[in-house]
């Protein structure tokens, strides 16, 4: 299997469990004398092994990750790692960058005037190249996802 594939079926299973979590719910709790929607043991049953397997998963793509590498040496770890910084980084200076960027209502004079700090544009220019960095990023994870075999 893919290390791709097994990204897919890690997310497929997570909505299963969240849609199975739904349903336990709904069955958890009937007026006496009814009877439940649905079996929750059977529910329960296939909840655990959806869980099962969904850790089975990911302890191998984390395995995956950890030792396969770029042609840079860097591990698919490291450069997840690397995205969700530059995705981060980049989240903190648009905040920057709109605070910087909101507009002074003055009504007289003799109010306190607000000067910037920071050039907003810049702070907008330097945003996208984290952007866009962190796309390019993106795309080498996910070449790299349908190319390497999953590790047991």
């Amino acid at each position: 299997m893919k290390l791709g594939e097994a990204l897919q079926r890690r997310s497929d299973n997570q909505k299963r469990m969240a849609e199975l979590q739904q349903r336990i719910v709904r069955s958890a709790v009937v007026q006496e004398g009814e009877k439940p929607p649905e079996d929750p043991a059977q529910l329960l049953a296939e909840l655990d092994r959806l869980h099962a397997e969904t850790l089975s998963l990911i302890q191998r793509i984390n395995r995956t990750n950890a030792a396969t590498r770029f042609a840079g040496g860097a591990t698919i770890s490291d450069t997840i790692a690397e995205r969700e910084a530059l995705k981060e980084l980049r989240q903190r200076l648009m905040a920057a960058a709109d605070a910087s960027g909101e507009q002074q209502g003055r009504y007289l004079k003799s109010e306190i005037r607000l000067v910037r700090t920071m050039d907003p544009a810049a702070l907008r220019k330097r945003s996208d190249e984290l952007a866009r960095a962190a796309r390019e990023l993106d795309i080498r994870i996910q070449a790299m996802n349908w190319e390497v075999d999953l590790q047991d």
